[in-house]
């Protein structure tokens, strides 16, 4: 679904205020304020908080399964390349996006809305669904492994990204990165956990040592 710039404005104060105060802890009149529009608008276009909510998962992940469709058809690319492209992206939207997977995380450990839950695992369950096919279309060309645990890996690279940033300021301290401006020090953090992950699935992946 394609969203105007004011649904998009409102989907993103949501996300904010979600990641900020929890989804239990905000309310819609919460995010008409920050949004500057009155509830109504809130109302009519996403008709209930839960709507917003599932319109924000959207908005977020909606862009994988064109990606993973354009990747299988590129025939220049080798399997384990496709998967890289997908890791550079994957790790620079969660670090762009931190709030969301904060929200994703937060929510999956309260477990107090059987919705928001399940809209969650949906989610996740529809991005192991579009991987696995760019895994198995590796397997069958002989590339990568049989019996690859898509689930776990995608934990391991989203547990990895997000435990990183949580605790940026031990990372930052650990190896003295003070003098680094936030800018410079995330460009940084992105580009070793991009080839850290990188590291981690060509290990469970492929048959290279």
């Amino acid at each position: 679904m394609t969203y105007n710039d004011k649904q998009k404005q409102i989907i993103d104060t949501a996300e904010k205020l979600f990641a900020g105060k929890g989804y239990h802890g905000t309310s819609v009149r919460d995010i008409a304020e920050e949004a500057g529009v009155n509830i109504a608008m809130i109302s009519y276009y996403f008709g209930s908080k839960e709507k917003l909510m599932q319109a924000l998962f959207q908005e977020r992940t909606s862009h994988l399964e064109l990606r993973v469709e354009l990747l299988l058809q590129n025939e220049n690319l080798t399997p384990l390349e496709k998967v890289w492209t997908l890791v550079d992206e994957y790790v620079e939207k969660i670090v762009q996006r931190r709030q969301f997977y904060k929200i994703m995380v937060c929510e999956q450990m309260m477990d107090k809305n059987p919705v928001i839950t399940g809209m969650i695992n949906e989610a996740k369950k529809a991005n192991a669904d579009l991987i696995g096919r760019l895994i198995k279309d590796g397997q069958k060309k002989g590339a990568f492994k049989k019996n690859v645990d898509v689930v776990l890996m995608l934990n391991t690279m989203i547990g990895t990204v997000m435990q990183t940033f949580i605790n940026q300021a031990y990372y930052k301290n650990y190896h003295k990165l003070e003098e680094l401006s936030q800018s410079e020090f995330h460009q940084l953090l992105q580009k070793k956990l991009t080839n850290h992950v990188k590291s981690l699935f060509k290990a469970i992946l492929s048959y290279e040592v």
